[in-house]
């Protein structure tokens, strides 16, 4: 007999002291977790697929202006309309794979993220763009959620930490490179190029997936319910309250990372002088350190420290970067130039791998029955709480770097108020056996 909505929703709240203590996962996981390598470069690949979505299509943006006859301003909504899709459609989709399982839903968004990114080729107008770039961003956001879902499904504890960390190397990568490659795409041919090249990008992988991604999520511990089902098993989760605390805290953190993506470029190149070519250096080496501090975490780190040790020091690290830069940015030290704020920036996003990782492997740790619907609610939580951050740095005109630090201090100290507040960590750590 079906297990009742509220009975799973009860599934999905754990004490504070409680781990995750699953059975072992039936034959057709195991068998997914021996493909090794090629299930991490496929989830890699569709954690990937919406940061290239987003920044292939940046160096673009002046040609569509151009090619369309439509104000920057409008073309701009371009960028927001796949954002909040990508933000939308984790809501969606997360208890659709907690329902349906996981392959079911995945191939569907992929299908339709094809199938939206070919329109956006032969777009006639900045309206109908605009449009199909949301739906790009609804169907891609499956990739983002179904990606979490599936490590939660294969791998627990110090595993599933040590997975993120080696996901975060490859996703990580995409930001970087994607600026990169849409400027030689550029070069060959005119911006519909760039969804030309998205489109080969998304057939391939969703085809990789259904050639090689099994279903982790095996019948027997699928949800029944309809929508009201959806709705009650999320609000058992937001009930958990230290679920929610990572989840606030790992958005924050995400919030004081959008801030510096929103705001580098600027405050770089326009109030420090830098050029192009050294904005580009230096963007590069943040995320260079980025990743790195995250393989540390997950290569060295997990199972020798405790997860919220590790999270925890990260968080101070990012406070103190954030302090650091708003005094330097304010004038406390006088004129600095740009080699301290760099050294700062680099230590805040280097922070990042540590905060990251094991934000969500620590709130999906506690929801074995809801994987689905939990990875959506990270995924949303940290779009939203990102988008709201990121115009926030550039309040005070473009005089000064202030509003991004104080938006990065005021998300850190968020994040760190959040975990100690929420999750608790010494009431864990005291009641784990």
């Amino acid at each position: 007999m079906p297990e009742s909505g509220v009975s799973r929703a009860q599934h999905v709240h754990i004490t504070d002291t409680a781990p995750d203590t699953s059975p072992p996962r039936p034959a057709a996981t195991a068998a997914a977790r021996r493909t090794g390598l090629l299930v991490t470069l496929v989830l890699g690949g569709l954690t990937a697929l919406p940061p290239l979505s987003m920044d292939m299509y940046l160096p673009a943006l002046p040609a569509v202006t151009d090619a369309l006859h439509a104000p920057a301003s409008t073309v701009q909504l371009t960028l927001t309309a796949c954002l909040t899709g990508m933000a939308l459609g984790q809501v969606v989709v997360g208890p659709m794979s907690d329902r349906w399982g996981r392959r079911r839903p995945l191939l569907l968004g992929m299908i339709i993220y094809v199938f939206a990114t070919a329109i956006c080729v032969f777009a006639p107008t900045v309206e109908l763009l605009i449009g199909f770039r949301l739906l790009q961003g609804l169907a891609g956001a499956a990739g983002i959620v179904i990606a979490r879902a599936v490590v939660r499904d294969m791998y627990d504890g110090m595993e599933m930490a040590r997975f993120f960390s080696t996901l975060m190397l490859i996703s990580g990568v995409a930001p970087v490179i994607a600026p990169v490659i849409g400027g030689q795409v550029l070069r060959l041919t005119d911006w519909r190029g760039i969804f030309a090249v998205l489109t080969v990008v998304g057939t391939l992988l969703t085809l990789i997936v259904w050639k090689w991604l099994r279903e982790t999520l095996p019948p027997e511990e699928r949800h029944t319910g309809g929508i009201g089902d959806a709705l009650r098993t999320m609000r058992g989760l937001l009930a958990d309250r230290v679920f929610t605390g990572y989840m606030i805290a790992g958005s924050l953190a995400f919030a004081a990372l959008f801030a510096y993506v929103s705001a580098s470029p600027f405050v770089v190149q326009e109030i420090y002088g830098a050029s192009p070519q050294t904005f580009s250096m230096l963007f590069g080496i943040n995320s260079i350190g980025l990743i790195a501090v995250g393989q540390i975490n997950g290569k060295i780190l997990v199972g020798r420290i405790s997860l919220d040790k590790a999270l925890g020091f990260g968080l101070s690290v990012i406070v103190l970067a954030a302090t650091a830069l708003l005094l330097m940015t304010s004038g406390v030290f006088g004129d600095v130039g740009l080699v301290p704020v760099a050294t700062g920036l680099f230590v805040l996003m280097s922070a990042m791998g540590l905060a990251m990782p094991n934000t969500n492997a620590q709130a999906l740790m506690r929801t074995k029955h809801a994987a689905g619907s939990a990875s959506a609610l990270l995924g949303t939580s940290s779009f939203l709480i990102g988008a709201i951050a990121s115009p926030l740095v550039g309040i005070a005109g473009e005089a000064t770097a202030v509003p991004m630090a104080v938006v990065q201090l005021v998300c850190a100290v968020g994040a760190m108020a959040c975990f100690l507040v929420l999750c608790r960590p010494w009431q864990q750590v005291a009641g784990r056996p």
